[in-house]
C-alpha cells in the first residue's frame, strides 16, 4: 500500500474476502480506509462490481432497520461515567488497577511501621513483578466485555497491547517511586527488573496467552526470589546494584523480540478456545 492509497490489488483482494493478506498489511489498509474517502468510494464501486450479493445484502439490512427505527422509541439520555474513556481503557480494569496500585502502599506501610520486619524493604521484592500484574490485567479475558471482539480486529495488536500496558504503568510507576523513595530504595534496583518482567511477559505473549505469561513469570519470582528473600532476611543477589546490567540486557532482549514479532500480536488466540 502507497503513503497515499491503498493499491487496486489490495483493495480487490479485501473485496473477495482473500485470506491470504498479511496481517500488517489488513491493519494498515481497514486503518487507511477509516480516513480516507477516496478509497472508500474505490471499494465501494469494488464491491458493488465484485460481490453484488453483499450491496443486496445490506440493502435488505438497511430497508429492515429503517423500518423498525421509525417505530422505536428513543431512549432517555444517560451520561454514562466513562462514556469519555479511550476505546483501549476498559471500565471494568478500574477495581483492579486500585488493588494493584494499593499493593506497593501496603508494602510501604510495613516497611515503615515495622523496620525490624526485615532488612530488604517489601517494596524492593514487589516493584519488579507488581508491573506482571497490570500486564496481565490489560489483556485480561475476564475484565474486558468486548474481549473477544476487540481481539478479533486487526487493529487489536501491539498497538493497543502497548496503550493498554502503558495506562496500568502510568498509575502504578509513581506509587512505586514515592514508595522506593520513603523506603530508600533507588530507582534503578527496581526499575530495569520491572521493565524486564514486563517486556518478557510481553514477548511471551506473542506465543501464549499474555495473562498466563505474567502469572508464570511472577510465580517463578514468588517462588524462586521472593519466598526465600522473606525467610532468610536477605537481599537477593538478583537484586545486588552489579546485577543491573543484566536486567538490562533482558530488557532489551524482551523489547527486541516484541519487536520482531510485532506482527504475531494481530493474531492473538483466546485460551479459552481450541
Amino acid at each position: 500500500m502507497s503513503p497515499e492509497h491503498a493499491s487496486s490489488r489490495l483493495i480487490h483482494d479485501y473485496t473477495r474476502g482473500e485470506t491470504g493478506i498479511a496481517a500488517d498489511e489488513l491493519w494498515a489498509l481497514e486503518s487507511h480506509l477509516e480516513t480516507c474517502g477516496y478509497c472508500r468510494d474505490r471499494l465501494a464501486k469494488a464491491v458493488a462490481v465484485e460481490a453484488p450479493g453483499i450491496v443486496t445484502l445490506l440493502g435488505s439490512v438497511r430497508s429492515d432497520l429503517e423500518s423498525r427505527l421509525d417505530n422505536a422509541e428513543p431512549m432517555p439520555f444517560r451520561r454514562r461515567r466513562w462514556a469519555r474513556l479511550p476505546t483501549w481503557v476498559t471500565p471494568v480494569m478500574g477495581p483492579w488497577l486500585v488493588m494493584i496500585v494499593s499493593l506497593p502502599l501496603v508494602a510501604l506501610l510495613l516497611d515503615v511501621a515495622a523496620p525490624g520486619f526485615g532488612r530488604v524493604p517489601l517494596v524492593l521484592l514487589l516493584a519488579p513483578v507488581l508491573p506482571l500484574a497490570g500486564v496481565a490485567t490489560a489483556w485480561s479475558r475476564g475484565l474486558d466485555p468486548a474481549h473477544e471482539l476487540v481481539v478479533s480486529t486487526p487493529r487489536a495488536g501491539l498497538n493497543l497491547l502497548l496503550r493498554r500496558t502503558t495506562a496500568v504503568l502510568a498509575l502504578l510507576v509513581p506509587t512505586l517511586l514515592l514508595s522506593g523513595w520513603l523506603t530508600g530504595v533507588t530507582v534503578a534496583q527496581w526499575l530495569l527488573p520491572s521493565l524486564a518482567f514486563t517486556t518478557t511477559a510481553l514477548a511471551l505473549g506473542s506465543v501464549m496467552d499474555i495473562s498466563l505469561a505474567a502469572a508464570a513469570l511472577g510465580s517463578v519470582w514468588a517462588v524462586l526470589i521472593l519466598a526465600p528473600a522473606l525467610v532468610t532476611n536477605r537481599a537477593p543477589l538478583v537484586l545486588q546494584p552489579e546485577r543491573l546490567p543484566v536486567w538490562g540486557v533482558l530488557f532489551a532482549l524482551g523489547a527486541g523480540v516484541v519487536l520482531v514479532r510485532k506482527d504475531a500480536y494481530s493474531l492473538l488466540k483466546d485460551p479459552h478456545r481450541s
